[in-house]
């Protein structure tokens, strides 16, 4: 057969030539690997309005699909919106997007369109909490030593006779210094910033009540508990230390949960520290232990407004819980549903 190449049984062997072996298959022939083509890279348009004049704030052209929607407004034309201060939205009264949302993963098409809020001027969260945590343990600390102008000339730095008042002193800057700790080292924040009309606000909170407090267990005519005396001064020690305890393992417990510049959100469950066993029944337990610390510091002072103090608080951190309870229920199918938001069985 006059052919370069026979085909037998399935197998092609060359014909022989010189110095080749008859019968014996040659070594298969390479081909040439064909190239995958390359998918084809579709762009977006992304047109950017005010939310409440519908204005056109800028157009961009090409972007790609991975591009983070966060530096659209920015840049050379509106320099003072920063990307901690933009709100961009798909609907003009809808929610923020999130930070790592990428147009690819949006219900938009290929042509975008987005509504900007400015949030205003923004200060850090680390900022915000030293500010709010420093200034009651200054403060407190003012009228413990009974600085001029606050009382009476005749009791300018001097000490009250009652032991309850120096405790109360070291339980409330002890509380202040944790949390000033916690912000530093421990507290890893979902949100950089807030809004800084805010820390205005929550300062008048902290420092205000703080001064309320400060000025009355400080009080040159200030009593004790009388009723039970120093069983309840010590049974309120006991609650207060307990809780401080508690809430700080919560703290860490959360702090775990979030690896170190993520976002990333996890059902809290119990560890091996008994304090945070407490996740079996609450979805806040480290506003349940906030609580009961306060609970421990009214009943040791026997105070008016920290009793007040107490009952606002608990009014407040009630209405976060419930917050971050219905957002653990809608974001986490499996999630436990014996938890309470921060009452077990309760509320």
């Amino acid at each position: 057969v006059d052919m370069d190449t026979v085909v037998l049984e399935g197998a092609t062997h060359k014909k022989a030539g010189p110095g080749s072996v008859p019968g014996v298959p040659a070594p298969p022939v390479k081909r040439p690997k064909a190239k995958k083509a390359k998918k084809a890279v579709v762009f977006f348009e992304v047109e950017i309005l005010d939310a409440k004049t519908k204005d056109k704030l800028c157009f961009l052209d090409k972007v790609r699909p991975l591009h983070k929607y966060c530096v659209c407004v920015g840049g050379g034309t509106h320099p003072q919106w920063y990307a901690a201060r933009q709100s961009i939205r798909l609907d003009p009264k809808g929610k923020s997007l999130k930070d790592e949302d990428v147009l690819q993963h949006l219900p938009v098409g290929t042509t975008a369109t987005f509504y900007f809020r400015d949030l205003g001027a923004q200060i850090s969260w680390v900022t915000v909490f030293l500010t709010e945590y420093g200034g009651p343990l200054l403060l407190y600390l003012m009228f413990y030593f009974r600085v001029p102008f606050i009382y009476a000339p005749k009791y300018d730095f001097t000490t009250s006779k009652h032991w309850v008042v120096h405790l109360a002193c070291m339980c409330h800057s002890f509380h202040y210094l944790k949390r000033l700790l916690e912000t530093l080292f421990v507290h890893r924040f979902s949100h950089g910033t807030m809004p800084l009309r805010n820390i205005f606000k929550n300062c008048t909170y902290y420092w205000g009540f703080a001064a309320w407090m400060a000025y009355y267990i400080n009080h040159p005519l200030y009593t004790p508990p009388t009723i039970y005396g120093e069983q309840q001064v010590r049974i309120a020690l006991i609650i207060f230390l307990f809780c401080q305890v508690g809430n700080f393992s919560i703290h860490i417990a959360l702090r775990n949960l979030r690896p170190p510049g993520s976002k990333t959100r996890k059902i809290p469950y119990p560890t091996k520290n008994p304090f945070t066993w407490i996740f079996l029944l609450v979805s806040c337990p480290n506003y349940t232990y906030e609580l009961g610390s306060w609970f421990g510091f009214t009943l040791m002072t026997q105070c008016l407004p920290v009793a007040f103090f107490t009952a606002v608080g608990f009014i407040q951190m009630t209405v976060w819980a419930k917050g971050k309870h219905r957002s653990y229920l809608k974001e986490f199918r499996d999630y436990p549903p014996l938890r309470s938001p921060i009452l077990p069985f309760v509320l």
